[in-house]
């Protein structure tokens, strides 16, 4: 959780998420009912859990009320041997090597039930015998439940009564045992669906529309769908034309574009191209069912590689990784608090678990994936890696289109009520805008209350301010949901969600992201535009996600890379941290981390909460903060990204369709290309397919190992070029420089230089930088930027061309198509053409342009053109011409 001044509300609050509603459900269901799971004799205060006792109980003191707030606060044993204070209790794990690795829930359930009244709250912690912190659930859930993974030695849980009147919990452990699935019994359906039986168990097949395969299998024989309707909004339709056949050792299931193998004894599963020869994925073993868990187990191919899980902090591939789906709310490297129940193959699949229950996915030399609940609810995708991340998001929901202004930075504190920064008024925001506007820095919107206990005063006239400003008010739901409206009606844009709206599930967490931009939709023209930093699959429909709450450091700057990439794998469009952590200031690394982040689709300081770590003193996080030469600096980049945003909001438009947001590791537009997965390839990452992006992670100013692939590419700075696949050591970095490089190729629109707000660029004039090779085009989207009109068509695109010929180049602007509200009837266009010798003519529609001597000249001239002999850029300016016809620019060598 975030902010929180009581600190130690905020460590309870941010185990809220710690709790799945599946898992807590289906350890509730399996230790009250099982009869194999019954209680083994423990003696007081300790348990034993071995090949002789599967389970173990104990029972708390009763507590009066709430004694504190976390286990650092709980006293010594030794002062507290009644357990009056926090509860104790010593768990002693001992299983046979490998016991973990093929068990579904990969370690040992532990969870507390109250006696009464439910909506007390006790919280729970698990630590090994080092005194390392390895579990935990301290949401408010009932019971309270959480796995020791692999658990084999000895555990002291302490349960914490944070907020209780007058009760006592019992606290349960497990061992889970195993079941193996058998031989098939009966196999029967058509028309696109099939069901399977091996004696009691059950297993389901769909093929559905768009050629997708939903696989489902229930030991209990009976099918369920906890979780409805939350994340999958629309179930596609059935495929009807299919057919079923006999293969003797296996029955098929034929589609259109695959083959399901079922095969006989036992029960496995594979999926075939149509050609039922060429695999795509194959069970190696039986589902493997146990107490709470589900797991699917597949061979791996030689070279498979294997993406997704959602945010994966620090990672962006993981054959031989394990990775966890779910919320551990640790927001450093190795932190999932955004992942999502979902990877993609290079074999050419991807699969989804519908489910809200937590899962572990292990890919290794076997690929076991499993979830902690005993079903099976698979969505099967297949093709390449943007096919697949395309058909995840139509079934989850595919990213939000934001407003322009969600592009520009964001900037976020209390101002209310705030214990750090001392007594101020909402309106003393205004101050922090002015300085944005003083400094020539982009500034799109505000969060005036983030902050725990900070509230809000004089909200219209805030709003106002900031949008005379250039800038939306936001706000943080931290007094409800329900509260949106009349704040809405006051001017609020932007709402951010906290680890406080999981509650009980992620269910709680998704609807939350759904309501609050429906909370600004349903109140406003405008659209939601909505922040959270816990999360589950389907969230990237609602929300920006965040990657939460994090101390600077040079790792800081670094892991970050590979994980907003990564993201993307899973259809995530909008993934971000804050720029320079929360809690820690140092110039350099800010600086560097901005740079990192200019080509990310979302940015937000957080202020009032760093120290600086050179002066011990607190400080905020505003860019111009440190003075020069860092204000420079970053005027310079935030001022790039501003002139990016036509760029970067067509990505944005392009991931409203199509599922695949604009920041991509390398792999994913050159997965031929090995070198994409190796130790250089992961700290870079591209801005749609024409920017390489490779930050400075070191305090160093020189970069080392930046991988370039497959083309040319052009120093964005020096004009030098590159022909890769090649790797640059050495490079010259000082601090203001950001290594990038664009693609030959490219054809990239910009606003004019020195825009500084969406709301105050010359919409008379737009800028376009080409880097000709051969032939190429892009076409711009565009709309009001604001409104939700462009869902009925209020939009419109231009299509610009680039012929590169032995004697000349052509740029063909084609005309605009389309309208939306404010829309210019003209504009003048500035051409940077890179790379090429000094024309002898350019002209437009034959109508030859002037050349002039300066750069200078040029800006002052109607039209006309320069070349820069240093930077071998010819500079193309023309004047307002006609949106509804298009032209054509030739330059003549």
């Amino acid at each position: 959780m975030r902010r929180r001044l009581d600190l130690t509300r905020a460590r309870r609050a941010r185990w809220a998420a710690g709790a799945s509603a599946g898992l807590v459900t289906a350890l509730a269901a399996a230790l009250l009912a099982s009869p194999a799971q019954q209680a083994s004799a423990a003696t007081p205060g300790s348990g034993v859990l071995d090949d002789g006792h599967k389970s173990v109980t104990w029972q708390s003191p009763v507590y009066a009320a709430g004694t504190v707030g976390d286990p650092g606060k709980c006293p010594a044993q030794a002062d507290d041997p009644d357990n009056k204070v926090c509860d104790r209790f010593d768990l002693k794990v001992s299983v046979p090597d490998g016991y973990w690795d093929d068990n579904p829930e990969g370690g040992v359930p532990v969870s507390i039930e109250w006696a009464k009244q439910p909506t007390d709250d006790f919280d729970m912690y698990v630590f090994d015998d080092a005194g390392k912190q390895v579990a935990a659930s301290a949401g408010t859930a009932d019971p309270e439940a959480t796995v020791i993974p692999k658990a084999n030695g000895t555990y002291h849980v302490v349960v914490v009564p944070y907020d209780v009147h007058d009760n006592s919990f019992v606290g349960k452990a497990y061992l889970p045992e195993t079941t193996d699935a058998g031989d098939l019994t009966s196999f029967t359906g058509k028309d696109g669906s099939y069901t399977i039986g091996a004696g009691t168990p059950k297993a389901k097949a769909d093929f559905l529309t768009g050629g997708q395969l939903r696989l489902q299998a229930d030991p209990s024989g009976s099918f369920s769908d906890p979780a409805g309707s939350q994340i999958v909004r629309k179930q596609p339709a059935l495929d009807h034309h299919t057919s079923s056949f006999d293969a003797g050792a296996y029955y098929g299931i034929r589609s259109a574009g695959a083959v399901l193998r079922v095969y006989k004894k036992p029960l496995r599963f594979g999926l075939y191209k149509a050609d039922n020869r060429t695999r795509i994925w194959q069970e190696d073993k039986p589902l493997r069912w146990s107490t709470g868990g589900m797991r699917q187990s597949l061979e791996r191919g030689k070279d498979e590689q294997f993406f997704g899980g959602g945010e994966q902090n620090g990672s962006f591939s993981h054959r031989d990784k394990t990775v966890y789906v779910a919320n551990n709310t640790n927001w450093n490297e190795g932190g999932y608090n955004n992942s999502q129940p979902f990877y993609l193959s290079s074999a050419g699949y991807g699969v989804y678990r519908n489910t809200f229950a937590p899962g572990v996915y292990d890919f290794g030399p076997s690929v076991h994936t499993g979830q902690q609940e005993r079903r099976l609810d698979a969505y099967y995708f297949l093709g390449d890696a943007k096919k697949v991340i395309g058909g995840y998001t139509s079934l989850v929901g595919k990213p939000f289109m934001p407003p322009v202004y969600g592009l520009e930075p964001g900037d976020a504190d209390c101002y209310l009520h705030n214990a750090n920064q001392g007594e101020r008024h909402t309106l003393d925001s205004l101050k922090v805008a002015d300085g944005y506007v003083d400094h020539q820095m982009p500034l799109g919107w505000m969060l005036v209350n983030d902050g725990y206990g900070c509230g809000y005063e004089n909200l219209a006239e805030t709003a106002k301010g900031l949008q005379d400003r250039g800038a939306e008010m936001g706000l943080w739901t931290q007094d409800g949901i329900d509260k949106l409206a009349d704040q809405v009606k006051a001017g609020q844009r932007v709402a951010k969600l906290d680890v406080a709206w999981i509650g009980n599930g992620y269910g709680m967490s998704l609807d939350a992201c759904d309501k609050a931009k429906a909370g600004i939709e349903d109140n406003s023209d405008a659209r939601g535009f909505v922040w959270m930093p816990v999360s589950w699959a389907g969230a990237q429909r609602c929300g920006v996600l965040w990657s939460g709450d994090q101390k600077l450091s040079w790792d800081f700057v670094r892991w970050q890379i590979p994980t907003y990439a990564g993201a993307t794998m899973s259809g995530i469009a909008y993934n971000s941290g804050d720029v320079g952590s929360i809690y820690s200031h140092d110039a350099k690394m800010y600086a560097r981390d901005l740079q990192a982040k200019t080509f990310l689709p979302a940015i937000m300081t957080m202020d009032g909460w760093a120290t600086d770590m050179t002066t011990g003193k607190k400080i905020n996080q505003q860019p111009w903060v440190d003075g020069e030469p860092y204000t420079s600096v970053n005027r310079k980049y935030l001022q790039l990204r501003e002139r990016l945003l036509p760029y970067l909001y067509t990505l944005s438009a392009d991931a409203a369709k199509t599922g695949v947001g604009g920041v991509r590791p390398l792999y994913l537009e050159y997965p031929d290309d090995p070198a994409t997965l190796g130790a250089n390839a992961k700290y870079e990452y591209l801005a749609g397919d024409d920017f390489l992006v490779a930050p400075v992670y070191k305090d160093s100013d020189t970069r080392d190992g930046i991988y370039l692939p497959k083309g040319t590419w052009t120093d964005y700075w020096t004009g030098k070029t590159y022909h890769g696949p090649t790797t640059l050591d050495g490079y010259h970095a000082p601090i203001d420089t950001l290594p990038l490089f664009v693609k030959s190729g490219a054809v990239v629109p910009m606003w004019p230089k020195g825009t500084t707000s969406y709301k105050s660029r010359d919409v008379h004039e737009l800028d376009w930088d080409v880097y000709p090779q051969g032939r190429s085009s892009y076409t711009l989207y565009e709309d009001d930027g604001v409104t939700r009109d462009f869902a009925k068509g209020a939009s419109a695109t231009q299509r610009v061309t680039v012929d590169q010929g032995r004697h000349s180049t052509e740029v063909d602007v084609g005309a605009s198509k389309g309208s939306y509200k404010n829309k210019p009837d003209a504009r003048a266009y500035r051409f940077t053409v890179h790379g090429e010798g000094a024309p002898h003519q350019v002209s437009v529609q034959g109508r030859t342009l002037p050349r002039v001597g300066s750069a200078d000249a040029l800006a002052a001239a109607g039209s006309g053109w320069y070349h820069d002999a240093d930077t071998g850029v010819t500079t193309v300016k023309t004047a307002r011409r006609p949106l509804d016809r298009g032209f054509t620019v030739t330059l003549r060598r």
